[in-house]
């Protein structure tokens, strides 16, 4: 069988396809950046970024051109397959990235910073550049972080639960504005029914999991593997016996947690804590 010719030509790759239609369809309408810009409230260099694929945008903005283009879901579809499409982050994350998408059951622990599916944007961009990573590589790994929560707001979203250290929560962003939005956030996302976060206090003592960040993914059938890393490095765990070992390990973390109530509670206090912007 001969191969299969491109209808299109464009890429079959979902974030270069959307900021390819983009693209074209403001040139076929024959609009500046500019124009586009005025038209829809947000500053120009937003769409040029958008189309030379150096962000993805908010699915707000997806929603505005389609309405502006008249092609309604089109634009919003293409901007959630590049947005879910694992090949935007690290290799090393690649197979890990599918098989959360396909994840029945998610449960975490934190040892010292917040989950990816937890963060937002001001969080994600500060932890990142904490690592080295700047410009645009910076921007679209903030956009994909950010993007992976949509996982957790989809229609039949799965469980998901989160064990944080106290150290996630003493340990605040620079600013103060970003440190409390990023608190605010959590305390929102606990108050969904498909999410459950827990604080393990410093008084809990040691524990199994003291150093092991760690995520555990229920799959469709019944099967459960584990990632566990540090700052560095990551380790997808597949075997059955290392994964039960690992899940001991957690159900006794889980004994020494706050339970939900409680772990609102602290967080609220320690979104209190937080300074307050001087006034203007």
């Amino acid at each position: 069988m001969p191969p299969r010719t491109a209808v299109t030509g464009r890429s079959q790759e979902p974030r270069r396809r959307f900021a390819e239609e983009l693209r074209l369809l403001r040139t076929q309408r024959g609009e500046s950046l500019r124009q586009l810009g005025t038209a829809l409230g947000w500053d120009a260099s937003l769409f040029g970024k958008l189309e030379s694929g150096q962000t993805l945008g908010s699915p707000e903005v997806a929603e505005a051109l389609d309405q502006h283009y008249g092609t309604p879901g089109l634009l919003l579809a293409l901007w959630e397959l590049a947005a879910a499409d694992p090949t935007q982050f690290k290799e090393r994350y690649r197979r890990y990235m599918f098989l959360e998408a396909e994840a029945v059951n998610l449960w975490h622990y934190a040892v010292s910073v917040l989950p990816g599916l937890l963060q937002t944007a001001g969080y994600a961009r500060a932890l990142l550049a904490a690592g080295g990573i700047s410009g645009d590589e910076l921007t679209r790994q903030v956009d994909a972080r950010v993007g992976r929560s949509e996982v957790l707001h989809a229609d039949n979203a799965p469980p998901f639960r989160t064990i944080l250290s106290e150290a996630v929560l003493r340990t605040p962003l620079a600013g103060a504005h970003d440190w409390r939005k990023q608190l605010e956030h959590l305390v929102a996302m606990g108050e969904r029914p498909n999410v459950t976060i827990q604080v393990v206090p410093f008084g809990a003592g040691l524990h199994a999991l003291t150093n092991t960040h760690s995520m555990f993914l229920r799959l469709p059938g019944g099967r459960t593997v584990a990632w566990v890393e540090t700052g560095y490095s990551g380790e997808l765990v597949e075997e059955s016996y290392s994964v039960e070992r690992l899940q001991h390990a957690y159900d006794a973390v889980r004994d020494l947690a706050l339970s939900p109530a409680n772990s609102r509670k602290f967080i609220l206090q320690t979104l209190e804590e937080v300074p307050c912007e001087p006034s203007t």
